[in-house]
């Protein structure tokens, strides 16, 4: 079966609905599945393609959420484990006026999940496998289990995507174990998707052509560095360009990322060998053009995976898109 395996986490976000308040004063929460592996496997669906999540919840209500969340957007959810023995992890986010963002996390299962558990045959049957993880490279079983997982992946020539999903809450004070990680991570890595925030921190190169060329250097195939409404500036090693996005009037950028992610994935999985795109670079831009329209209509609506589009709403923007231009 042609199949995106997404590996990762999948988590409940509390998102606090009270105006301008930190998480002591907030009173009301909206309850939202989370985890950017699933918002990919998710967008995936979405336009039609088949996506599968590997990763571990509690055997709790919210891990029924979730993996009734996963099935209803019509992913197969077969390899998430729902365990007894952990509660399923928790996220408490507020958002206040000034910008700033009031934090709270309690991991739960999804650290627990091991490379002992993962359907080595099923994870081998994909044609490709994405590894977006923001939680999963943090430590515990999960991050042996990320690693493991990558290099069988390289070792039976299976496209990789990555996508390391820095959270600024999560990674204080530990920035040089994110940097670390990632970089051993773009060595098994044919696609990599960072946002300019992302590829300066772990390079440590301000300029984005130089940050760009450090990425390669570390095997990285084919980098897409996203730029927001300024759309994706794309290098597969030899050429380089940006691709610009359409414009829209964003009402909330949450899961863009993902969907961008997702959109690349879906299109690749029409591809006999994925691998070949990394030298056929013009076609490489029309898949990335494709996905900036894809991230930029969720920016759109509210949610992440409830913004997600189908095929037939992505094409009748970019028709809108030609007869406009």
């Amino acid at each position: 079966m042609d199949k995106v395996l997404c590996i990762g986490e999948l988590l409940i976000d509390f998102i606090c609905s009270d105006f301008d308040v930190d998480l002591r004063q907030g009173v009301n929460f909206i309850k939202k599945a989370g985890g950017a592996p699933a918002n990919v496997a998710a967008a995936i669906s979405k336009l039609g393609g088949e996506a599968q999540f590997a990763g571990k919840v509690g055997a709790d209500v919210f891990g029924e959420f979730l993996k009734n969340t996963l099935e209803e957007s019509g992913v197969d959810a077969s390899m998430l484990i729902l365990d007894p023995r952990y509660k399923t992890t928790l996220a408490f986010v507020s958002l206040q006026s000034n910008g700033e963002r009031d934090f709270i996390f309690n991991r739960g299962a999804d650290e627990e999940f091991s490379y002992e558990e993962l359907n080595k045959e099923e994870m081998l049957n994909a044609k490709i496998i994405h590894f977006g993880s923001a939680t999963a490279l943090l430590g515990g079983t999960s991050k042996e289990c990320y690693i493991k997982a990558m290099k069988s992946a390289k070792d039976n020539n299976i496209f990789i995507s990555f996508d390391p999903n820095y959270r600024v809450d999560l990674w204080k004070g530990k920035e040089d174990d994110f940097r670390e990680i990632s970089k051993s991570c773009l060595g098994y890595s044919d696609f990599v998707k960072v946002s300019d925030e992302e590829i300066k921190l772990i390079s440590e190169e301000e300029d984005l052509s130089k940050a760009i060329k450090i990425f390669h250097e570390l095997g990285a195939k084919v980098v897409a560095v996203t730029l927001g409404k300024d759309g994706t500036l794309i290098s597969n090693g030899n050429d380089i360009e940006k691709v610009p996005s359409i414009k829209v009037t964003s009402i909330d950028s949450t899961g863009a990322g993902d969907a961008f992610v997702g959109a690349v994935l879906y299109k690749l999985l029409s591809m006999d060998n994925p691998k070949n795109i990394i030298d056929n670079f013009e076609a490489l831009k029309d898949i990335i053009a494709f996905a900036n329209t894809v991230g930029a209509i969720v920016c759109t609506k509210l949610g992440a995976i409830a913004a997600l589009p189908t095929l037939d709403e992505v094409i009748n923007i970019g028709s809108d898109e030609s007869s406009a231009s």
